[in-house]
């Protein structure tokens, strides 16, 4: 995957354009663009949000701004210009006609970002896929970012022999990538049924982007995954095996960041990913606590959840960062406070877990045969052996049981 910028290739100075018609925060989404950016390479040099109450068809923002933004690139040698909304392409291609640089919008930069941080196949695929989706209602305008041959911010990803050919050549090329997808996602269902099968109890792990989910797997698991201070530092999902207080095992999930204003062709292009948590049998939902916007985090996660299907699946919050803070907020039901960083809170929120998941068991007593050794290894690893006794007949055993191995322990229940 090529870098943002080498020795050969200065760093990008960018100039961030939003619009604020009330539709939402604009100057806060302003804010998350400039973090965007930066995660993505750029040097950013200035912002401009004009208040307004609809887009300029033409050139998203009106004529005049436009010229302030034309004399701001001269003034101060800005080579980028990224726009905080979806631009079509007609409006790249008159912005870029009227100020001589390059333009990409918010979806680009996030789709770039991807192409940059994605490490699985399956992951590479998914971004190229999102790529040809978007840029195939848009071939007429993004002439200039076709026939670019410096590279730079969001001109990664499929290459330019791709972008250059027709749309009937990108729908082959959408056709084929979205075969391989169905296919990784035949081995990934198949790799869940085999998780079901052998009982092994999934929590999957949430939430906004950089809000330190890797950083939480890591402490939990010592997985080694890559954990940065910065948006959408991981993308593929990883899974590590959890051990609980009392020694019962669970496969922990993490999953890829998500996004106030995500792109749908994002949301849809991640989805298979996405749908681990779907599989689980408990959610850790993860807020940064020290960001005021905290809530909003959780409300956005929560609303994806509904989308999902995973409306039925308890679900823990966990108010992450808490080191950020002078004292941390007072705990609720099924909300634990803690800092992935320094360990803080780890052991509650590990014992809010067991709780939780010894909700999704029942006990039992049984006699199992000798000849049914397997079963009592799965209640061992799976669920909770209380006593345990050997008699002439068969082990008799007490445990709180996993409700999805209830139906094959039927036959031995006393």
């Amino acid at each position: 995957m090529t870098e943002l910028y080498s020795n050969e290739q200065k760093q990008q100075r960018a100039l961030l354009i939003g619009l604020d018609s009330g539709a939402y925060d604009g100057e806060r989404s302003l804010a998350e663009l400039a973090e965007l950016a930066e995660s993505a390479g750029a040097e950013v040099i200035g912002e401009v949000l004009q208040r307004a109450d609809k887009v300029n068809n033409a050139t998203y923002i009106g004529s005049g701004k436009l010229q302030e933004v034309k004399e701001f690139v001269q003034r101060e040698e800005a080579d980028l210009l990224i726009f905080d909304d979806e631009l079509t392409g007609m409006q790249i291609r008159n912005i870029e006609e009227a100020a001589g640089v390059d333009v990409i919008d918010r979806t680009m930069l996030i789709l770039d970002i991807f192409a940059q941080r994605a490490r699985s196949n399956e992951g590479k695929l998914q971004v190229e896929l999102a790529q040809q989706k978007y840029l195939l209602p848009r071939l007429i305008g993004v002439g200039r970012q076709l026939s670019r041959q410096q590279g730079g911010i969001g001109s990664r990803g499929p290459g330019e022999s791709r972008l250059e050919s027709d749309r009937r050549h990108i729908r082959r090329r959408i056709d084929a990538l979205e075969g391989e997808l169905r296919e990784l996602e035949k081995q990934r269902s198949r790799i869940r049924e085999r998780r079901a099968k052998n009982r092994y109890i999934t929590v999957a792990i949430v939430g906004y982007t950089n809000v330190g989910k890797s950083t939480l797997l890591n402490r939990l698991t010592d997985a080694g995954v890559l954990a940065k201070d910065q948006l959408f530092a991981t993308l593929d999902p990883t899974a590590r095996e959890l051990r609980l207080p009392g020694g019962q095992k669970a496969m922990l999930v993490d999953t890829v960041g998500l996004l106030r204003r995500l792109p749908h062709q994002l949301i849809q292009a991640f989805h298979s990913t996405l749908e681990e948590a779907a599989g689980a049998d408990l959610i850790l939902n993860v807020c940064d606590i020290s960001d005021e916007q905290a809530p909003e985090q959780l409300e956005v996660t929560r609303g994806l959840l509904e989308e999902l299907g995973c409306g039925d699946i308890p679900v823990i919050t966990v108010c992450n960062k808490i080191d950020r803070l002078e004292a941390p907020p007072p705990e609720a039901e099924r909300t634990v406070c803690i800092s992935a960083k320094t360990g803080e809170g780890l052991d509650r929120l590990l014992d809010c877990i067991a709780q939780c998941l010894e909700e999704t068991v029942c006990r039992m007593e049984l006699k199992l045969p000798y000849t049914e050794g397997r079963l009592l290894d799965q209640l061992r690893q799976q669920g909770k052996v209380l006593e345990e006794q050997y008699e002439n007949d068969g082990i008799r055993v007490a445990a709180l049981v996993d409700r999805r191995l209830v139906k094959p322990l039927e036959p031995y229940r006393i």
